[in-house]
């Protein structure tokens, strides 16, 4: 499904594909949030023998459905030990909608993150 906008000029399409890509590029500039060795990537609790309860990340870390000219964004994330869970909640939240309804002009209407883990320090601490 994509997002279409009519202007004079033409028509504007913005794939599911695209917004769970900007949601995810947003999520990841949230303090707290794992990253993958590349620095830039969120972490999947699959790939880290540090987290805990990897089963709980969908094949896909963020799922968008649009509905009725706005976005419903579903997105799982792995947080660093030592980070209050609800705050990087709702950071990412504000992260999200903001750089979602900027870049492509879509209202969000509903943001879902779901703490899939949390990367533990490799020093035990």
């Amino acid at each position: 499904m994509e997002s279409k906008t009519q202007k004079a000029g033409g028509s504007l399409k913005v794939s599911e594909g695209v917004l769970a890509r900007i949601a995810l590029l947003a999520a990841s500039e949230v303090e707290g949030i794992a990253l993958e060795a590349d620095g830039k990537t969120p972490l999947r609790g699959s790939k880290s023998p540090f987290a805990l309860m990897p089963r709980l990340l969908s094949p896909a870390p963020v799922k968008v459905r649009l509905a009725k000219e706005a976005a419903e964004i579903d997105i799982s994330v792995v947080i660093e030990q030592g980070h209050k869970a609800m705050k990087v909640g709702e950071k990412i939240q504000s992260a999200v909608k903001t750089a979602v309804q900027n870049m492509a002009g879509i209202t969000v209407s509903k943001i879902n993150v779901n703490i899939a883990g949390i990367r533990l320090a490799e020093n035990g601490g």
